[in-house]
């Protein structure tokens, strides 16, 4: 997948299927980034949970639920029923590995924030930061194999879940 450089050939290309994916995907994983980031500065912010790696996990773990549902449904236009084997647990295992790796940025933030004596708030900022940060990092990761997951990579396929309107606009 390579991305234009110019603004002209970047809007053309946000027209393609791999385009519409790509920013679907995108969208999804801002909003579940927004919803952890949330979470986060509610539960630890507001001092609901005391510690630094459950506020992670649990920012993390409200997060997936929409992340689900909102990939599935409009970044990959599944529909029906999940599939257990084929979607819903590779995906829920690919969620554990990234709250994992977000763990390691809280566990980090900890040992830090512990050692320094620093306040609450600056607690809570760093230990969304490093959420957003381990989010980052592992986005590209989680682009790859969602799409293995969701078996969208053939154009036929998308296809068949676009509007008529989205079919006019394809190349020819």
């Amino acid at each position: 997948m390579s991305l234009p450089t110019r603004p002209s050939e970047l809007l053309a290309w946000s027209k393609t299927h791999e385009g519409k994916k790509l920013i679907r995907f995108t969208s999804v994983s801002v909003i579940s980034t927004l919803v952890s980031f949330a979470t986060i500065g509610i539960v630890y912010g507001l001092k609901l949970v005391q510690g630094q790696i459950w506020a992670t996990m649990i920012g993390n773990a409200v997060a997936s639920v929409p992340s689900y549902y909102l990939n599935r449904k409009w970044a990959w236009g599944k529909s029906g029923r999940s599939h257990m084997r084929k979607e819903v647990l590779p995906f829920w295992g690919m969620s554990l590995l990234g709250t994992s790796f977000s763990l390691v940025g809280a566990f980090l933030v900890k040992g830090y924030t512990q050692s320094h004596d620093t306040g609450h708030l600056l607690t809570t900022v760093m230990l969304q930061a490093a959420n957003i940060l381990s989010f980052g990092i592992f986005w590209i990761l989680k682009l790859v194999v969602f799409n293995k997951i969701f078996h969208i990579g053939e154009l036929e396929e998308f296809e068949e879940h676009l509007t008529a309107e989205e079919k006019t606009e394809l190349p020819n």
